[in-house]
């Protein structure tokens, strides 16, 4: 091969080497700029994450309400034992009855609200304080028509519960019950909601416990006198009762209800205060009389308070009332089918004038009678 052909082969390597070198080198400054680029954008999205709002997670840990509220009373609750003497029958002494159901503390002064049929006959009255402490409590004054009681002890106060508004209680609202269920189940909290305001319950006794909050808490033997509670830990009831059956035999669930606290409350200072809650007194024995009655003894009156005796220097005497005389009205309050005699005098107080409607021979008459006190 010549000489001048060998440099012509040299020439085209050189140049296609160049050539290669040259693609390289664009090809790396292309790459170059577009990882700028790259580089530039990413940049710009984490200086707008910079600016993004910022969620903060808190890790303390969280107490519902409800937990805050039992918090809250659960220390002033108590268990009330009581004890309900034997007594001699044919066959030789029977044994003594303990008795139990629930309170709570309403003054650092050792004040108790329970119910009055937890404690009705029972003597050595004791509490037990939601740590186990016992303390021996006395009977200060109770009244059966609204169920209340209020015990007194001289031990340590553990906690005051803070009383509610009952009035304000709507439907749906949640609350808790607190007490000691059989009377072993110490501070038992159940959870529920207020089914219902206003109800009336017939006692069996010829008187209704009327405007009752219902309840779907569970509510158990021992519950009685324990507190119903709103979510603010306030006492807006004492659990009173429980229907387990209806009247025409069908077995219930989740009926439970509760004096609302404003009664409760009211009753109570009187009862710290006197010695006692002063109901109106009018002085007769009666016979409540339905429309059954009334129609089988041909009566003027559906409903009514049929007189069967008047008490010598009563009231009632003292404005001419007679056995036979059927009372209708007591001022503007009828007695019927949701209003009994008693729950119709209740609407008094002791000392006011009022006037009494009955029927007397098929007649009907009027006379004013001032009301009596009784205890």
């Amino acid at each position: 091969m010549s000489l001048k052909r060998i440099l012509y082969a040299l020439f085209l390597v050189l140049i296609a080497a160049i050539s290669g070198l040259s693609g390289a080198a664009a090809g790396g400054w292309a790459v170059y700029q577009a990882l700028r680029q790259n580089q530039s954008t990413a940049s710009s999205l984490v200086v707008s994450s910079q600016t993004a709002p910022v969620i903060t997670v808190s890790a303390t840990d969280i107490q519902t309400t409800i937990t805050q509220a039992v918090r809250k009373v659960s220390p002033a609750v108590v268990t009330v034992v009581g004890t309900i003497p034997g007594q001699m029958t044919f066959f030789g002494p029977t044994a003594d009855q303990t008795v139990s159901g629930s309170g709570v503390f309403i003054s650092a002064d050792g004040y108790i609200l329970t119910n009055h049929h937890v404690i009705e006959d029972a003597h050595a009255l004791t509490v037990i304080l939601a740590d186990g402490t016992q303390q021996p409590a006395v009977l200060v004054g109770s009244d059966r028509y609204s169920d209340i009681a209020v015990l007194k002890t001289q031990g340590q106060v553990p906690a005051v519960a803070v009383l509610g508004n009952a009035d304000k209680l709507d439907p749906g609202e949640t609350v808790i019950a607190i007490g000691s269920p059989l009377g072993e189940f110490k501070n038992t909290v159940t959870v529920g909601v207020v089914s219902a305001t206003g109800r009336a319950l017939d006692t069996g006794n010829g008187y209704l416990i009327e405007n009752l909050i219902q309840t779907d808490a569970a509510i158990n033997q021992g519950n009685s006198g324990g507190p119903l509670v709103n979510l603010a830990g306030e006492v807006i009831g004492i659990n009173t009762m429980i229907v387990r059956q209806t009247n025409s035999g069908s077995v219930a669930e989740g009926l439970g209800f509760a004096v609302p606290v404003n009664l409760a409350q009211m009753v109570a200072e009187q009862i710290i205060r006197n010695g006692y809650f002063a109901r109106p007194y009018l002085g007769i024995s009666f016979q409540p009389i339905t429309p059954e009655i009334a129609l089988r003894y041909r009566l003027p009156a559906q409903y009514g308070a049929y007189v069967t005796r008047v008490a010598p220097g009563s009231p009632a005497a003292q404005a001419g009332l007679q056995p036979g005389d059927i009372i209708t009205h007591l001022g503007d309050v009828e007695i019927n089918e949701s209003r009994s005699y008693l729950n119709a005098l209740f609407s008094f107080a002791p000392g006011e004038q009022v006037t009494i409607a009955f029927f007397r021979e098929g007649q009907r008459r009027e006379t004013v009678v001032t009301l009596g006190e009784s205890r």
